[in-house]
């Protein structure tokens, strides 16, 4: 029996996708005390029985926030935006979240995901394959509908390992969804200044974003969604 490359490269992807944590779907063990992450998960799903959103958010705290900026209500609410962002979670936990629910009763003309940052255990290889099962799954649950993968912001105020290792997640991400005609990418390395450092008018702690930070990259982000939900 003779295995051309290319069934190698895919048979290898299978077992390191049913190996790496970042791609088994898990529900976030940090908000389990207090039940938070599960009633939250839980409110979602009733929103999606009562509202009818063209445009989806969903993923991490990058999410979660920019639906507490005065951003949020003038660019995305007209579109009657729903925003599924948890602060804290990593791509298992977002997996989970799509896979139980989350996406159902719905019909978005876009999903706008952004995860990968909190996945702090996994390489940068496994972090990318994380964001690519998260990606898949939608596509599965809603095959007609446009992905935006908001790349995960750069961290830290200077150069550091964790930034290299978001850029690495990015610039895999981006190299398998070219061909992908329903998947593109918001590139968020501006923030990156010529020296390498980060302004804190931009991100508050080097890593969330301000009303600043999120003013430049919400209004290409707006063009992108207008062209989906026009076409």
């Amino acid at each position: 029996l003779i295995v051309r490359p290319e069934e190698q490269l895919q048979q290898r992807c299978c077992i390191n996708m049913a190996t790496n944590p970042a791609t088994i779907a898990t529900p976030c063990p940090y908000l389990a005390a207090d039940n938070r992450w599960m009633d939250l998960h839980e409110y979602f799903i009733f929103l999606t029985k009562e509202r009818e959103p063209d445009v989806v958010f969903i993923g991490d705290s990058h999410i979660q926030i920019v639906g507490q900026y005065e951003i949020w209500n003038k660019l995305f609410a007209p579109m009657h935006a729903l925003n599924f962002g948890i602060g804290g979670d990593a791509t298992q936990h977002i997996l989970w979240r799509v896979q139980n629910g989350e996406l159902e009763n719905i019909n978005p003309k876009a999903v706008v995901l952004c995860c990968g940052t909190n996945n702090h255990e996994e390489t940068a290889d496994q972090v990318a394959e994380g964001v690519i099962a998260v990606i898949n799954k939608i596509l599965e649950l809603l095959p007609n509908t446009k992905i935006i993968f908001m790349g995960i912001p750069p961290r830290g105020c200077h150069p550091n390992p964790l930034r290299e290792k978001v850029s690495h997640v990015n610039r895999a991400v981006a190299s398998h969804i070219s061909t992908m005609s329903h998947v593109m990418m918001l590139d968020t390395e501006l923030y990156v200044q010529p020296d390498g450092s980060i302004n804190p008018l931009d991100m508050f702690d080097f890593l969330h974003l301000t009303p600043v930070g999120y003013e430049k990259i919400c209004h290409t982000l707006l063009e992108m969604l207008t062209e989906i939900i026009g076409s």
